[in-house]
């Protein structure tokens, strides 16, 4: 039994009815020339064969009464892998519309605590002949960077590494929940007291101020005499923690568009794939960052869709941008080690070029301000909240409405997270060819535009309240057709669209659509050729 972190249990105290804590991906998978196989099977004996080390698949939670304390994970008594794996396929042609249909639908329902919090859906039916994976995993199991390593994990070649043997734990009793509150309770004081000598030493560091620093080490140094000693003892004489960092919220928040009000539980998905060289081409150019540019064409984006819909702000948007913080030492690697930077988008200038710049500006001076603060403040803060008082807060802030009467701390969610750099494959003739990202809104936020890197490609998957944003695929449009932009504006030379992208290594078998428009090509030529015969009858 192991209990969630404040973090954890953050992203399920925030869920209401129309908010899900839930984030996901859509993978593509090119299906090989074998009649006989079977998407659905493959994979589950994929996952089946990993289970010894995908332990947020196996573990469930156990709340605490009364919402007293942070929930617990057990490993599941009644683990039914069945119920976690489902088989569909896309409605009509299966284009990538109707694909993005399905995911938005199936990714606006909530998830059943009473089990392991993930779902999988094999799609099959999409136009292009390849079939598509869904999975849905809870934030408070794993955060972005975990979620791809799981990936990775399940499609390595070979048996699972040896793990400890997975067993089965039986659900602890209210009277021994409450046993473990009440020691947790006790030591909430000490806890508090800890975080505001960190937070005074933090105020010291930024501000250059001596005197917050000298309360710092009064309030360590305690009481006098045996009182003293034990407060000490509690505390610690040195500040320590795992490395956490608090995003660094604005004072006033966003400027209002139409995707920042309330949202309803309706998801739309568009998604679109562009080439990672570039990306790279413009990032060389001009010597920013990968990341600097993917926000630029973001904003750029953003741009022309607010002036389609006369909602152009004359003040940049403000975007959360969400920053991993692993080091490799975690003792926990199924956690969130995760915490955000708050940076102006520069919506507010016409030149792409312009854009650019100021984008690489203001994530220096975001990044600079994510650095000046403590390492772990936020999540001995999150642990301070009883989580009973967090969901009520969440449901109260759902029912009043409050995200329609204020303006939001940042206007929408632009995440780039790296992904694998090597091809995956599911079989050997079954590879992983895209891997787009399918993330999560809440009140006041109701669009989120996450992109993931793989081998040579850059995957955008954007989800948004269908009620707020009517048309997604107009806005992931705007996306791909900045790059050319940009790098136009720039004077940078991009490859000929026409020219062959290169592929990850995939395996022959996994190549043989050229076929099937050859076959499409035949049909005018027989045409002709009944046209020819019943001319010639005609002469006769």
């Amino acid at each position: 039994m192991k209990q969630l972190s404040g973090l954890d249990t953050s992203f399920l105290n925030l869920e209401t009815a129309t908010s899900f804590g839930h984030v996901s991906s859509l993978s593509i998978y090119g299906r090989p020339d074998d009649p006989d196989f079977d998407p659905y099977q493959v994979f589950r004996n994929q996952i089946e064969s990993k289970l010894s080390i995908l332990e947020p698949f196996r573990r469930r939670l156990v709340e605490v009464p009364f919402g007293l304390d942070r929930p617990y994970w057990i490993n599941d008594p009644d683990f039914d892998l069945d119920f976690h794996l489902r088989h569909i396929a896309v409605p009509g042609q299966g284009t990538e519309q109707q694909v993005g249909e399905l995911v938005g639908r199936l990714v606006g329902r909530p998830m059943d605590r009473s089990r392991p919090l993930w779902e999988v859906y094999v799609i099959e039916g999409l136009e292009s002949g390849d079939f598509g994976v869904l999975t849905k995993v809870h934030h408070a199991t794993v955060d972005g960077a975990a979620g791809a390593e799981m990936l990775v994990m399940i499609l390595e070649d070979g048996e699972a590494p040896k793990a400890d043997p997975w067993r089965p734990e039986s659900e602890p009793g209210p009277g021994r929940l409450m046993a473990r509150t009440a020691i947790e309770v006790a030591r909430t004081p000490a806890k508090a007291l800890r975080l505001q000598i960190k937070t005074l030493q933090s105020l010291g560091e930024v501000t250059k101020t001596r005197g917050f620093g000298d309360v710092a080490n009064a309030l360590r140094k305690g009481l006098p005499g045996p009182a003293g000693v034990i407060a000490r003892r509690i505390l610690g004489s040195e500040i320590s923690g795992e490395d956490d960092r608090p995003p660094l919220i604005p004072a006033f928040g966003g400027p209002r568009t139409p995707f920042n009000a309330s949202i309803t539980a309706h998801r739309r998905f568009a998604y679109r794939s562009a080439r990672l060289d570039d990306i790279k081409a413009i990032r060389k150019a001009t010597g920013a960052t990968i990341n600097d540019v993917v926000m630029t064409v973001c904003a750029g984006a953003l741009r022309r869709y607010l002036l389609d819909h006369d909602a152009l702000p004359d003040e940049n948007l403000i975007a959360m941008v969400p920053v991993s913080i692993r080091t490799g030492n975690e003792t926990d690697k199924w956690s969130n080690r995760v915490s955000a930077i708050f940076s102006e988008i520069p919506t507010a200038t016409a030149a792409p070029g312009e854009r650019l710049s100021e984008m690489h500006e203001a994530m220096v001076v975001g990044k600079g301000q994510f650095d000046l603060m403590p390492a772990d403040m936020l999540l001995e803060m999150s642990e301070l909240a009883p989580p009973a008082l967090a969901v009520r807060a969440a449901r109260i802030a759902a029912r009043t409405r409050i995200a329609d009467r204020t303006n939001p701390p940042a206007n929408l969610v632009i995440s780039n997270v790296p992904g694998p750099r090597q091809p995956l494959f599911l079989t050997e003739d079954a590879p992983l060819k895209h891997y787009y990202p399918v993330s999560t809104i809440v009140d006041g936020q109701g669009l989120n535009v996450t992109v993931q890197s793989y081998v040579d490609k850059l995957d955008f998957g954007l989800v948004a309240c269908r009620e707020l944003v009517p048309d997604l695929w107009t806005l992931v449009d705007y996306c791909i057709e900045e790059i050319d932009i940009l790098a136009a504006d720039l004077g940078v030379k991009l490859a000929p669209k026409t020219e062959a992208a290169k592929q990850p290594a995939l395996k022959k078998a996994a190549q043989k659509k050229p076929a099937k428009k050859k076959a499409v090509k035949k049909k005018p030529a027989k045409k002709k050729a009944a046209a020819k015969k019943r001319a010639a009858a005609t002469k006769k």
